[in-house]
């Protein structure tokens, strides 16, 4: 199935932790004015809770995805504000 472009870019939070290349986790994105579960592919393991950034989509509900942290909501400390 075609790629869904929709969801690159658009950052989500893990409901399933990735097993990196072990296998894939689940991801809760906010696309098209709602939610939306995908299979979360990762190179390295990544936590359940883990806000991440969509950077691919593998075509029918798969993406892959690598751990995001908002550049506007840390402070110059490495801290949240």
């Amino acid at each position: 199935m075609a790629p869904d472009e929709a969801v690159v870019g658009c950052t989500g939070k893990l409901v399933l932790g990735t097993r990196g290349a072990g296998g894939p986790g689940e991801v809760l994105v906010r696309v098209r004015g709602g939610t939306e579960t995908f299979l979360a592919w990762s190179d390295e393991p990544l936590e359940r809770g883990t806000t991440v950034l969509v950077i691919e989509s593998r075509g029918t509900r798969q993406v892959a995805v690598m751990a995001w942290t908002d550049p506007l909501l840390v402070d110059g400390d490495g801290g949240a504000r």
